[in-house]
């Protein structure tokens, strides 16, 4: 399993551990990950998705998944959000 938030793009990073005489070693900073279930309210239906806790944020700050999704960028979307992404502006697009 991949450590990539799916909505943001998040990745792990890299950095130095560094000791009290000042030792440097490599380490990686991985995202904070979470498994959750957001509702779509176009879709009527509950979506899981892996996303870090910022993203969660972000997706409660913008009005919930329909409206982050509607603001998101294609590249930073993984196969599976870009796929309810589209699902939801189609289903827009027929109840207007």
């Amino acid at each position: 399993m991949s450590r990539v938030c799916e909505l943001t793009g998040k990745k792990p990073m890299v950095g130095m551990n560094s000791s009290h005489a000042n030792n440097k070693t490599k380490r990686r900073y991985l995202p904070n990950l979470n498994d959750v279930t957001l509702q779509s309210e176009t879709l009527g239906r509950g979506i899981k998705l892996r996303i870090t806790a910022s993203a969660l944020r972000s997706v409660d700050h913008r009005g919930g998944l329909d409206a982050f999704l509607a603001k998101a960028k294609d590249d930073t979307l993984s196969a599976n959000a870009l796929k309810v992404k589209k699902e939801i502006a189609k289903a827009q697009a027929a109840n207007a």
